[in-house]
Parts: structure tokens; sequence; C-alpha cells
């Protein structure tokens, strides 16, 4: 066997820049109030936004689905991995998005590197990118042979100014692409602004919207939904693992688009199809957005409260406008030393640091669910002020 000590040193070198992760251990359902490391806590880093890892009806979905259709598929889409769930699935969640046609793929990450990868096939294709986008789109980027171009986070001067370059305007296929949630500073992008530049000038629009998709707009729907945008967007990205809490994700776009994307997307091509319960459960979870609006109120009710105790406190939220809540600390250690001291408290909420975050912007990042109770968020807050006020943050 090869010698592989070099792993020591880049272990080390990993522990020294603040970067080394140690997963924390979840031991029973993930929810508002679970256990993490053999200690009862209220957790505030799920993306579980409408508490559907518990609904019963979900749960109910996958098992019945399981004993009808087994384990799982054992095929990739094309051979003989699609069930009339994965149709069924597809055909719902373009109607969920206003979209013609939908594509699921086996990950909200690899949904993005397979568009900007199919898409992007040439030099001559230009990707223009936001700067804060989530690393699965600077990915695709790479896996693309565009040439890419990045504009500074929501500045839509100087969208336009990247978007008059002749080079851009030259280019065989422009995409523009852009987190709909911004997934470290809850803010939405501007999409409306994006349209009405990208339109006149024949460039196709791309919104990843995996922490929007069953959070913002009527019902849940989406950025393009939230802004009135419905037929002006060209390419939807969602995620079946933050709001309905189980795993994939999917393109979301014409016909013409699902047909050359099932035709060539390779992590659609070459990965498996999902087990026939996770399919189920994402059907589950369109009814219960559909059927317990009450939970999405909920949800934006939790996150208006939170939202407004920390800000009385004194702390620094950025510029959030979704229930992904920021609480800014501006140095690692610190921002370590404040998660570890709220999980003693009984609160989990995981510090965000360097390289994820630029330096000087390390935080915690903190998400409400529909799942939290007033007197769970309470303690929260109270928490936060403990811990705040004795590392010096407010």
């Amino acid at each position: 066997m090869a010698n592989m000590d070099f792993l020591k040193d880049e272990i080390a070198q990993l522990k020294t820049e603040n970067r080394f992760i140690e997963p924390a251990v979840l031991e029973d359902m993930q929810n508002a109030v679970c256990t993490i490391n053999g200690k009862k806590v209220i957790n505030l880093t799920s993306n579980n936004y409408l508490c559907m890892t518990a609904h019963p009806k979900v749960i109910s979905a996958a098992v019945e689905a399981t004993k009808k259709y087994g384990i799982g598929t054992a095929a990739v889409r094309t051979i003989i991995g699609t069930t009339s769930l994965h149709e069924e699935l597809e055909k719902r969640l373009a109607e969920f998005k206003g979209t013609e046609a939908s594509l699921v793929i086996q990950s909200g990450f690899t949904s993005n590197t397979a568009v900007c990868q199919s898409l992007m096939t040439s030099p001559q294709d230009v990707l223009i990118s936001d700067e804060l986008n989530h690393a699965s789109i600077i990915d695709g980027g790479r896996l693309s042979k565009a040439k890419k171009l990045i504009y500074r986070h929501s500045d839509m001067q100087h969208l336009k100014e990247i978007l008059d370059m002749p080079e851009v305007k030259q280019a065989r296929r422009r995409l523009l692409v852009t987190d709909g949630v911004f997934s470290m500073d809850g803010d939405i992008c501007n999409l409306p602004e994006i349209v009405k530049l990208c339109a006149p000038r024949d460039v196709m629009v791309m919104v990843d919207d995996a922490h929007a998709s069953g959070v913002i707009g009527p019902q849940g729907r989406g950025t393009v939904a939230h802004f009135g945008l419905k037929g002006k967007v060209d390419i939807q990205i969602g995620t079946l693992s933050k709001a309905f809490a189980a795993i994939g994700g999917y393109v979301a776009g014409s016909a013409n688009l699902k047909a050359y994307m099932q035709s060539v997307a390779r992590p659609f091509l070459f990965s498996s199809s999902h087990p026939p319960a996770v399919v189920a459960t994402c059907l589950a979870g369109l009814d219960v957005i559909y059927n317990e609006p009450e939970r999405l109120k909920k949800l934006w009710d939790n996150t208006k409260f939170f939202k407004e105790e920390l800000k009385k406190a004194g702390f620094d939220t950025g510029h959030s406008e979704t229930p992904i809540t920021p609480v800014m600390v501006g140095d690692s250690a610190k921002a370590k030393q404040l998660s570890a001291m709220l999980f003693e408290e009984g609160v989990f909420a995981l510090a965000i640091c360097f390289p994820t975050v630029p330096r000087g912007k390390e935080r915690l990042r903190t998400i409400v669910t529909s799942g939290h109770e007033l007197k769970d968020l309470e303690k929260a807050v109270a928490a936060f002020k403990k811990c705040g006020k004795e590392l010096g943050l407010i």
C-alpha cells in the first residue's frame, strides 16, 4: 500500500486553520427539539423548515411505497430505475413550480452541476454567477467549458456592466445563475431586476431555489412565484432535502429542457434512482404543503419573533429576509466558542467559518422551523443573550 502519512499533516493544517470538521451525531428524529451528541437541545441548525420529517402522513407514504415497490430500484433512471412514482413526482413538481416539465435528479448539488455542465459545453459560452452562489453552482461552472464571469453580490449595476461586455454579447450561449435565497445570509436575490436585464439580451436565467422552495412565495412555490415571474425564468432548481426533508433535487423548466437533460446530464445518467420510499415521501410532502398552510404561516411567525428578539438583544443578524438568520461574530475561534457555550445551554447552533464564509464574516447560522414552539425560541434567545454577553458580542 502507498504511504499516506501526508494526511496527518493535512489534518493538522486543517485544525490549525479551524477548518477541521467532526460532525455532530443525531440520536433521534430530526426535529425542532432533538438529541445531539447525547444531549437534548433546541435545534437551530436543521433545514427541516416545515417539520416534514415527523409528519405521520409522510412517514406512512414511505412505508407503503416500500411495501409495494421494495427498498430500491437497483438501476439508473434510463435503464429500469424509473417507476410510475418518479413520473408522478416530476409531473407534480412541474405544476408546483409553474413549468412545463421537471426532471428529478439524485441531489440538489448534482442538479446544479448537471445543468451547468450540460448546457455550457463550449469555450464560446459564458456563465455569469453571483459571487455568493452555492458551492454546487461554483463546481458546475468548473465542470462546464464556459467562460465564467462573477458579479458582486446582488449588485445589479455590476451585472449590467458584465452583460454589456463584448465577449458576453458575442457568446454562443449565455447563462446567468443565482441562488434564490442565499444559504449563508438568508437574503433573496433581486430576481425582477435580473430578469429585466437578461430578457432583452437573450440570456438564460437559472435560479437555485434550494432554500426557497416550500419557504417563500404563495404556498412556498419559491422565488419565481414570490416575485410573480411565472413564465419569465428559464430554469428553476429545487431540492428535496430541505423543506421536503427527504433527499434529491430537480430541474424545472421547458419540456425540451427535460428531454435534453435526461439524455445528456451525467449525474442523472450514471447514478441510481431514488428509492420508492423517498419519491413517495416527496409526493406526500407536496400534499402537506397544499393542505396544511398553517405550517408555512407558523414558520414565518417563528422567523419574525426570533429575528426581532435577537436584534433587540443587540446581535447583528445581517440582511436576512428568510428563516435563515446569521448571528455575526467576525472571528472563527469566537464563533466556535459561542456555539459550544450555547450547546451547554441546550441550544444547537453551528459556527460557519472561513472558507465557507470570508474571513471577518464568521457567524452562527440559525434556522427556525414550523416545529419550534414559542417557549423553545424564548429559551434560545435567553441563551444567546447570556453567552453573547459573556463573549462581549452584545
